[in-house]
């Protein structure tokens, strides 16, 4: 592909993925559908006519451009999907970001990985404990992952900071939360690695976190959980991982203190007990291989499928078993007893439509 080739591709796929009602599913599925991003903008007003509703409005080219030239100021860049360096793990999760905005030392993302999540309001002691447990994860050749939170994050990539750790950000790249963390993103950035999926300027929002979380445990062959509540976007990271199918690993703490609830809870239900590194690197060992294999795929484009138009007879039988309780794409298939590229048309179509939101394990519902 031309230079000239490759650049006005890149400005499609960031303006579909900067388009509303299109996310990290609906951008792969529309990928594989129209085979380039260009011919998936084309399609958009018609699929969303066929799902009921209006077409979505469509990034610009000039908004866009404008996203493209700060980022090249931050001294950062883009990694996309199927493209070039994008990490090969992240790429196997079903809702891999189309897009990530990087800046610092791209080899990290070569290495394999380990990723370590917990409490903001972490104790000294487990802090501690994070610190070291990373430092000798680090010295043992692996890259440490975490999300530049307070607490246990930050005490990770305090320990990693000198073998390799790679800092998933919430908002823009170039925004730093929390303030106090400034330096040390700014120490990543030079040192280490820095990940955003949102554009530059976009200040962290609620609902970002769980996207961060998805990342950091989509880069790593498994996550360590270090003090966690019952109910924290720790648990919700190391759901990510399984489903993933990825390591769960937690270190245990007194069952007196609120913050080990999580980890003792994760570890009742089948999470590898961590008391070293030693243990990480045991646990790891038996899906490093994954890595290379992963490699091998996520270099490669998937081909467009031929496109599949429902008639409206079988976009009723489709909407017909929707409900806004989330269920299992697989189930909408078996239910319904239509083709799968079928029932995934009318899922596109009706997401795109804003009439179908979709949810974490393949499932979707419609719109409240």
């Amino acid at each position: 592909m031309a230079d000239a080739e490759r650049h006005d591709d890149r400005i499609a796929r960031l303006r579909l993925i900067r388009s509303d009602n299109i996310g990290p599913v609906t951008f792969t599925h529309l990928m594989r559908r129209f085979g380039s991003a260009e011919a998936a903008l084309d399609a958009v007003p018609q699929l969303a006519t066929r799902g009921g509703g209006r077409a979505p409005k469509l990034a610009s080219r000039e908004a866009v451009e404008r996203e493209m030239e700060q980022v090249e100021r931050l001294g950062a860049r883009y990694l996309f999907l199927g493209q070039g360096l994008y990490p090969a793990l992240l790429a196997e999760i079903e809702s891999a970001p189309p897009a990530l905005i990087v800046r610092g030392d791209l080899a990290l993302l070569e290495r394999p990985a380990a990723a370590m999540v917990g409490a903001r309001n972490a104790s000294a002691a487990g802090c501690r404990f994070a610190r070291q447990l990373a430092q000798k994860i680090g010295e043992s050749g692996m890259v440490v992952v975490s999300g530049l939170a307070r607490g246990i994050d930050t005490a990770a990539h305090d320990g990693a900071i000198e073998t390799g750790t790679i800092g998933v950000i919430a908002g823009g790249i170039d925004i730093f939360y929390p303030p106090e963390n400034e330096a040390r993103q700014r120490a990543i950035a030079e040192r280490g690695l820095l990940i955003a999926e949102q554009p530059p300027g976009t200040e962290p929002r609620a609902r970002h976190f769980p996207y961060r979380n998805r990342i950091i445990a989509g880069l790593a062959l498994g996550t360590v959980v270090v003090e966690a509540a019952p109910k924290s976007g720790s648990l919700i990271t190391a759901r990510l991982a399984a489903e993933a199918g990825r390591e769960v690993m937690a270190v245990p703490g007194s069952p007196l203190d609120p913050r080990a609830q999580g980890c003792n809870l994760l570890i009742r239900e089948g999470a590898t007990l961590v008391q070293s590194a030693d243990d990480v690197r045991e646990a790891l060992a038996p899906i490093g291989g994954f890595l290379s294999a992963a490699r091998d795929t996520a270099r490669v484009a998937e081909p467009a499928v031929a496109p599949v138009d429902a008639g409206d007879a079988e976009r009723d039988a489709v909407i017909a078993l929707l409900s806004p309780v989330p269920v299992p794409v697989d189930e909408i298939v078996r239910q319904s007893g239509l083709p799968a590229p079928l029932v995934q048309t009318v899922l596109l179509e009706l997401e795109i439509a804003c009439r179908l939101e979709r949810h974490a394990g393949g499932r979707v519902s419609l719109t409240a």
